[in-house]
């Protein structure tokens, strides 16, 4: 893939210095796409594709322009050129210092879970699909309406910028998902569970489309005998199994550098502030190994690591792209700087956010727990950056009556503020559990995953049904 990309790359970085940028680079992207869907017993849609591209960046006097094409050659990247670099007023002149290419180290082969290869036919793929559709039905009569899909992708990326750099990177992906619906006759309940990671098809050597369906469908037929919520003020612990959606949207983005540097997040002027309780250590990591949010560098050529942004409660560090860093008088560079692909221009964005485990057994956390609510599964919700406000559905909750797991409850979500509730955890448990998911951001959206160990928070707003 370098040897189709590297010459064009360095002809259209050449071409964009000498046209008087302070920092250039070009993206080219080649991705492969597979995507089938079973429903109702039968395959819906089954499609394939590959799509290709170059973006092409220029950043001069603090300002950036862009353009992309899904040509590749010298004459679509000149045409690009010549439609940025005008926008900056500027003559064309020899630039004084040559730029000398450098190609960094391959890092996925260490990131990537198997192999690179998505050596598996389509029957094979499909057969995935049928294999969970059926173990769900087996779940009983009471299901009425089950969905499996199956979403992979292999991208490529290579990335020539005006420091001499060239980097590339290997990128494939895998997303399996159930959707089960369930009813009793009076009334519907749903269990999703999705599944994904960043490697090859050996994934289902460890985790069945079968395990997967039998979860979905569990969960839909629990919550069949679900209570209304009450509504209230109630200690909640959320379980490992819940995924970091919390972390993911009450804290994650509020740490992103161009939120927090334009003013727009409620953690923007707090680094080296307490914003949590000392329990509370939260990371961005996009090196670990097979996890969805993971790549070995990020989508401007920088290396991603492990960024701690909240220690023992106390704010460390935001998560940045080059942009935000310079605007930030040179802050280290973090390796968040993502775009949904060639088209998009990167802007900071998490990879794997998650809290670090602590000391205190989940199962122990509830026995301590004399009333309050489990959360089991999260749902879909909202934030304000600006304030931490944020509002989250709650898919799957019990009520905790004196130390032990009850009633299931429907319709309840939580009401608080990131911060605030990041100081009202006065329990970690030792265990951790990641979920996968699409993250949306300025109309764009990139694979992340996110992760809870088993908190408690000892008081928070609860919205529910019951009078």
């Amino acid at each position: 893939m370098l040897v189709d990309f590297k010459e064009l790359g360095e002809f259209g970085v050449k071409e964009l210095v000498r046209r008087g940028a302070d920092f250039a680079d070009l993206f080219f992207e080649r991705k492969f796409t597979f995507t089938a869907k079973l429903e109702e017993n039968r395959i819906e849609n089954i499609s394939s594709g590959i799509e290709v591209g170059v973006g092409v960046r220029m950043v001069k006097n603090g300002r950036t322009f862009y353009g992309f094409t899904n040509g590749i050659s010298q004459k679509s990247v000149l045409r690009v050129i010549n439609n940025l670099a005008p926008a900056v007023n500027e003559t064309v002149n020899e630039p004084e210092e040559k730029v000398e290419w450098k190609e960094l180290e391959k890092r996925y082969p260490h990131i990537i879970e198997g192999s690179c290869d998505f050596n598996f036919s389509a029957e094979e793929k499909i057969m995935l699909l049928k294999r969970a559709n059926y173990r769900a039905r087996e779940c009983g009569d009471r299901i009425k309406q089950v969905t499996t899909v199956l979403r992979d992708s292999m991208q490529e990326v290579v990335i020539v910028n005006s420091l001499g750099e060239i980097v590339e990177d290997v990128r494939p992906r895998i997303v399996f998902y159930v959707l089960v619906v369930a009813s009793d006759g009076k009334i519907l309940q749903t269990g999703y569970e999705p599944v994904g990671h960043l490697g090859d098809y050996s994934f289902f050597e460890k985790v069945s489309p079968e395990d997967i369906s039998f979860k979905a469908a569990e969960r839909s037929l629990r919550m069949l005998s679900a209570q209304p919520a009450p509504a209230g003020t109630f200690t909640v612990v959320i379980s490992s199994k819940a995924g970091g959606t919390m972390i993911h949207e009450a804290v994650g983005h509020g740490l992103e550098a161009d939120l927090t540097n334009q003013g727009l997040s409620v953690y923007s002027g707090k680094l080296g502030e307490k914003v949590a309780s000392e329990l509370v250590t939260v990371i961005d990591d996009g090196t670990i190994k097979g996890k969805y949010g993971s790549s070995g560098y990020d989508d401007e050529g920088v290396p991603t690591g492990k960024t701690v942004l909240i220690e023992d409660g106390v704010l460390k560090s935001f998560m940045y792209d080059r942009i935000q860093a310079q605007e930030r008088g040179g802050a280290t560079l973090t390796g968040n700087g993502r775009r949904q692909s060639y088209m998009d221009v990167p802007i900071p964005r998490m990879t794997n956010t998650f809290i670090s485990p602590g000391n205190d057994d989940p199962d122990e956390i509830i026995r301590d727990t004399k009333e309050g609510i489990l959360v089991v599964k999260m749902g879909g919700g909202q934030v304000n950056t600006i304030n931490g406000d944020f509002v989250f559905e709650i898919s799957e909750g019990y009520m905790i009556e004196d130390g032990k797991v009850t009633v299931p409850i429907m319709g309840a979500s939580l009401i608080g503020n990131g911060p605030s509730a990041l100081q009202k955890i006065d329990a970690v448990g030792n265990d951790l559990g990641f979920a996968i998911g699409t993250c949306g951001k300025d109309g764009q959206g990139v694979p992340v995953s996110d992760a809870l160990p088993t908190i408690r928070i000892k008081e928070i707003t609860v919205g529910g049904t019951q009078k």
